[in-house]
């Protein structure tokens, strides 16, 4: 199994932002144990803080035949029209994730528009959400 993850803005500050919303742990770190547990699934990964590269990303994931991508499209999941678009576009079916519960954040974070393009969403269990989604993809191929 090749899977993708992506992550979106601010989310390479990891384990320094806000570490009450999103802990203390790098994603980097995290990755690392993740790889370890997952015996035969291949995950990549990749990291912009640009609305662009993250739709080339999605774009690109489709001719690298990859099974499954898990999306956390950071604050873009709420205001990018164009990265819901790259996803409703592709075939490659995407899970979305946020480490925080949007929907006790501020309101303006309670609207996802991508939301309507990916087969699920986890939201609000924080780096277990990544676990979650590659458990989904993974219990997909069984």
């Amino acid at each position: 199994m090749k899977l993708l993850i992506i992550n979106g803005p601010n989310l390479n500050l990891l384990g320094t932002r806000e570490p009450a919303v999103y802990g203390n742990t790098t994603f980097e770190d995290f990755l690392t144990e993740l790889r370890t547990q997952l015996y035969g699934t291949h995950i990549d990964y990749f990291q912009s803080n640009h609305e662009g590269e993250i739709i080339d990303k999605l774009h690109q994931a489709a001719s690298e035949k990859y099974e499954g991508i898990i999306l956390n499209a950071g604050g873009y999941s709420h205001t990018s029209i164009s990265i819901a678009d790259a996803v409703s576009s592709i075939t490659t079916p995407v899970v979305g994730v946020h480490i925080s519960n949007i929907y006790k954040r501020e309101q303006e974070r309670h609207k996802e528009l991508i939301s309507q393009y990916v087969v699920g969403g986890i939201y609000g269990l924080g780096l277990t959400g990544y676990k979650l989604a590659v458990e989904y993809f993974t219990n997909q191929k069984t």
